[in-house]
């Protein structure tokens, strides 16, 4: 079964499947196609979390990193002094951490996967070379950030603005260049390959070829200054050590159990244990109030959140340390932080403490009225979770494929980063660089930094559920700083509820904005929750009541989940995904 937010990947990775491939070789088919029929949620210049299980270790699960890092010029110094700045922009180079996904996902491929490179990727190379039919999700993005590629980034305005228009929905388009680099990655592993290397070596040869075509492109074209969010021109820092210098790798995952499920997540360099914290704080209320659709039961959930989420910006980064986490995701102060939950909407951002560590450094609280034309707030298209601004600065932009096939190997992935509008396309790569490094503090106080070498504080985050030491579901979702919170909602209504995972993702939808935002320009609204319509009159005037800054987004506007899962005991297997917007696709056999 296979499952992802755009239905050719989950075509893509189907066929893998039904041809004998492993739930990791269609996995990475569908990865690569992802980059090229969803240009404005992820590309090749961006990264990637997963999480997944093996059948030979079915109990271990496993993170997959292709989270890259900060370059080496990426100091606060820098930024602050040399630069002018007092955020990292939320467009332009300046805001690119180290391409991370392609690295993984051939890593994933080279341990766990069977077919070659060749045939995994030729999915991807077909659709770039001879044309896929264009989202109206991407022309809608591309004519919003038209003016920015005709006065201020020329080499996109070639590469999305044909003849100097915006393409139709529906038109065929193609990527010629990231075919040929796509291809130039085949080459060398067929090359290893007729040199006698083995499978794994001629993989490897094509990583490194990978670093060799892009790290020379990248740092030779960011060192023209070009425009960023912040309506001044600069240039990039990255190099090509700093791309030859990533490697992807596999950690441990956070772990925390919930109503007899074991749920997995990455470290705190990801906001992944938000939704371990959640749970944590949930599992101490009764069932009745755990009912997302209820007044009751969505005012628990969404001050649950705020509590997480606050956290999170207080305490997580890549130095938190395993002792510090352990504290976090423990039952003591679970119940610490539930005693918080009361009958109103807090105001407040309500961080709690580490023992044996100072209070903590927490980022400055802008609301929207605040940010002003001196921060540079857009007038936003808000889409699903989707935020665009005619700058280029985006928030919540993101794709995912979950993936389970019949052996029982189980992958859950959230590609993003590398949006077409997030940096210029760099010349002869037909892609461009993401905007990771926007969540990281220009503040050496912070837990999320900024510093050479370290990895953004990134919102991407899969789940993987467990059952006694067997895997049952894989999920995620798009979304930025939503993602955890719509997946909660799902868990809540499949563990607690009783819904099947299609059935949960149909379900109304609700998140909080009371925290600060993961995406530039970092603001927060106080009290905030936004709904689905769907979730009826009363229940939004009773949050109201409750005080509650209540939006309203519209009958099917939150949350672009997506899910598959087995069944140990039977061996059956299901898939979920997401109707909103009616691209999202579950195919299986």
């Amino acid at each position: 079964m296979a499952a992802s937010t755009h239905w050719l990947a989950t075509a893509s990775a189907q066929a893998v499947l039904e041809r004998g491939g492993t739930a990791f070789d269609a996995a990475v088919a569908g990865a690569f196609v992802l980059h090229v029929v969803e240009p404005h949620l992820n590309g090749p210049g961006g990264d990637m979390t997963g999480v997944f299980a093996t059948a030979q270790e079915p109990g271990r699960p496993r993170v997959l990193v292709g989270q890259g890092p900060a370059p080496a010029g990426a100091t606060i110094a820098h930024y602050r002094d040399a630069e002018g700045l007092d955020l990292v922009p939320g467009s332009g180079a300046l805001a690119a951490a180290v391409p991370g996904a392609v690295d993984a996902w051939l890593l994933l491929l080279r341990d766990h996967g069977r077919w070659s490179l060749g045939d995994v990727l030729a999915f991807a190379i077909g659709y770039a070379r001879d044309g896929h039919p264009l989202l109206a999700r991407v022309s809608t993005t591309i004519a919003g950030v038209a003016d920015l590629f005709r006065d201020h980034w020329p080499t996109s305005a070639e590469r999305w603005l044909p003849g100097g228009r915006v393409p139709e929905p529906g038109e065929l388009v193609t990527d010629p260049q990231y075919a040929a680099v796509l291809e130039r990655l085949v080459a060398a592993e067929a090359a290893a390959l007729a040199g006698g290397a083995a499978r794994p070596a001629a993989i490897d040869a094509a990583r490194a070829a990978w670093r060799d075509v892009v790290g020379p492109a990248v740092e030779e074209f960011v060192r023209t200054p070009h425009r960023h969010a912040d309506g001044r021109d600069h240039a990039g820092v990255m190099t090509a050590a700093d791309v030859a210098g990533f490697t992807a790798s596999y950690e441990d995952p956070a772990t925390v159990t919930f109503r007899g499920y074991t749920v997995a997540k990455t470290g705190p360099w990801g906001q992944g244990p938000v939704l371990l914290q959640t749970l944590k704080i949930l599992e101490g209320f009764d069932d009745a109030l755990l009912d997302p659709s209820t007044e009751a039961g969505a005012h628990t959930v969404l001050e649950a959140l705020k509590l997480a989420m606050a956290d999170r910006d207080a305490w997580y980064g890549e130095e938190l340390d395993a002792a510090a986490l352990a504290h976090l995701l423990s039952d003591a102060y679970a119940a610490e932080r539930r005693a918080l939950v009361g009958a109103r909407a807090s105001t407040e951002l309500r961080p709690g403490s580490v023992p044996g560590r100072p209070a903590p450094a927490l980022p400055p609280l802008r609301t929207d009225a605040a940010a002003g034309a001196g921060i540079g707030e857009p007038t936003v298209v808000v889409d699903a979770g989707l935020e665009l601004a005619a700058d280029g600065s985006t928030r919540g932009d993101t794709c995912h494929i979950d993936v389970v096939d019949r052996w029982g190997n189980m992958i859950s992935a959230t590609p993003s980063g590398g949006w077409l509008q997030s940096s210029p396309t760099v010349p002869g790569l037909g892609f461009c660089l993401g905007t990771r490094l926007q969540m990281s503090w220009l503040d050496e106080a912070s837990p999320s930094a900024l510093a050479p070498g370290r990895r953004p504080r990134t919102t991407l985050t899969p789940t993987l559920v467990l059952r006694d030491g067997q895997p049952v579901m894989a999920l995620g979702s798009p979304g930025g700083d939503q993602q955890d919170q719509w997946q909660l909602l799902l868990l809540l209504r499949v563990l607690v509820g009783g819904y099947s995972p299609q059935e949960a993702i149909d379900a109304p939808a609700l998140h909080t904005t009371a925290f600060p935002g993961s995406f530039w320009p970092r603001t927060w609204t106080p009290a905030g929750a936004v709904v689905e319509d769907r979730l009826g009159d009363d229940v939004v005037r009773g949050l109201a009541a409750r005080g509650h800054a209540v939006t309203r987004a519209g009958d099917w506007a939150l949350g672009r989940l997506s899910a598959v899962t087995r069944d140990p005991a039977t061996g059956v297997l299901g898939a979920a995904a997401n109707p909103r917007g009616a691209q999202g696709y579950a195919a299986g056999r």
